[in-house]
């Protein structure tokens, strides 16, 4: 594929660092990304996205899905053919996992009420 048809992404970590750039085939789809970003993600942030599904790549204010390809993704800017498009990262542990942690942490609560009639 001719060098000029990639497109070079770069990610918005939750501290204001980044990862990358990188250049991806238009074809390349959100899944694949998100794949990198966990394989590229640095070892020393308090929070680490132990697979794809906990990263949320959102760009131009949406949040983007898996099957949608890094072409469909991105927004045209005028006429700015290339230049490097910076896509924010949230870490979102799997919805399993957080109900698991949040039972531990509740502590049964009995509703009482007292009425007295005078």
């Amino acid at each position: 594929m001719p060098d000029e048809d990639l497109i070079e992404l770069k990610f918005r970590l939750y501290d204001g660092s980044d990862i990358g750039p990188f250049r991806y085939s238009p074809t390349s789809t959100i899944a694949m990304v998100k794949e990198r970003i966990v394989a590229e993600w640095p070892k020393d942030k308090k929070v680490i996205p132990k697979a794809a599904n906990d990263v949320k790549l959102i760009n131009a204010g949406k949040i983007l899905e898996n099957n949608k390809t890094v072409g469909q993704c991105r927004v045209p800017f005028g006429d700015l053919p290339k230049g490097v498009i910076t896509m924010h990262v949230v870490v979102q542990p799997t919805i399993a996992k957080a109900k698991s942690e949040k039972k531990v942490d509740e502590t049964p609560t009995k509703n009482v009420c007292s009425c007295s009639i005078l």
